[in-house]
């Protein structure tokens, strides 16, 4: 299970529409037409690779200019998941704010049109860097892009909700313990897809001490983007500075320290595994810097229930993942290349590390 499914490359891959993602062009152009200054004639569709989540399109007009889809993928689809409605809501309202977020153009809830719920953005032209490690980032602009990435969520985490028509986008309250219940729910639900002899118990057993935590953590509210990490912004194409915050699928309001958490998980990550790397053999800062940066940033002194985060944090992850092992397994994930038997073991890997984190937790 050793290696890296990142190319190491910042430049998008984009392919021809997989087989089980193509839709009917004609009737996106015709929809989109005039929604568009100049129209959408001569329209081109290429499709992103590398996400595992909602399928991702570029669409190019013959003058060059440029936009972005996403839509739901196709077939059964867990509860509550791919919400392109918030995605769509959520970057628009976040226009007027220090967060960049693309320009959003339309969103249609109409499953005629294409076959699913989508909505379309301007296209932002930067990096995409999806190794946490940086590869493809010039060693010396590496710790100034780190800074960057804890400066544009203490920013987000800085955004008042109400002000931007965000009050109610999610519940105020009880964060942590609902979101445990949440992916425990779909954690449970993706086993049925997958192979009966997977080894749960180190799974489990960070579920059922969560369950108990989690509750019982100080309550903070504010726009949480939900996977926040590298992978998922735009960088200048020269310049270690972030242009665009994509891939909002998972965003609501709870707790921010939630969202440093998840963004902290590649120096806990073990290295053999995607998203695991020597962060310090890379040139970035630690997680301890990375923290008190952020910490500086959103004016707290500190953060005494940091392994909590953590440990949540790799419950999230580990419950994300095992959703993509299903999908694969079920044949609708966006990517041609997901595996469900290495996608559910990746999965059980982080949630021991999330187990790990939480008994040196208890052991003082």
């Amino acid at each position: 299970m050793s290696g890296s499914p990142y190319a190491i490359t910042d430049t998008p891959v984009v392919i021809e529409p997989l087989p089980v993602h193509r839709f009917d062009e004609a009737a996106l152009q015709a929809w989109l037409d005039p929604r568009l200054p100049d129209g959408a004639a001569g329209l081109e569709v290429r499709q992103f690779q590398g996400g595992m989540s909602n399928p991702t399109f570029l669409l190019t007009l013959p003058d060059g200019t440029r936009y972005v889809l996403r839509k739901k993928p196709p077939g059964k689809l867990l509860p509550r998941a791919h919400a392109v409605d918030r995605e769509y809501r959520v970057m628009d309202a976040l226009r007027d704010t220090p967060v960049p977020a693309p320009r959003m153009v339309a969103y249609c809830d109409d499953p005629d049109v294409i076959g699913a719920e989508f909505y379309v953005m301007a296209h932002l032209a930067g990096r995409i860097i999806p190794p946490p490690a940086m590869d493809p980032v010039a060693r010396a602009d590496r710790p100034a892009l780190a800074h960057a990435l804890i400066d544009t969520l203490a920013d987000l985490h800085g955004v008042d909700q109400t002000a931007v028509g965000l009050a109610d986008f999610g519940r105020p309250e009880g964060y942590l313990g609902r979101q445990t219940a949440r992916w425990a729910t779909q954690y449970e639900g993706a086993k049925s897809a997958l192979p009966a002899d997977f080894d749960y118990a180190r799974f489990d057993w960070l579920r059922d001490w969560l369950m108990e935590r989690a509750p019982a953590a100080a309550d903070e509210t504010s726009i949480v983007h939900g996977d926040f990490r590298l992978g998922n912004m735009v960088v200048h194409p020269t310049e270690p500075r972030i242009i665009g915050v994509l891939d909002w699928e998972l965003a609501t309001l709870g707790h921010p320290l939630a969202d440093l958490a998840y963004l902290c998980l590649p120096w806990r990550t073990p290295k053999d595994l995607p998203g695991g790397a020597d962060m310090a053999a890379a040139g970035l800062p630690s997680e301890a810097e990375m923290v008190a940066r952020y910490c500086a940033r959103s004016g707290r002194a500190g953060i005494p229930e940091w392994p909590l985060f953590l440990a949540f944090a790799c419950f999230r992850s580990a419950a994300i993942i095992q959703g993509v092992a299903a999908r694969a397994a079920m044949g609708n994930v966006s990517s041609a290349s997901a595996d469900p038997v290495a996608f559910g073991y990746r999965a059980r890997r982080i949630a021991e590390c999330g187990a790990a984190i939480a008994q040196e937790f208890d052991a003082g």
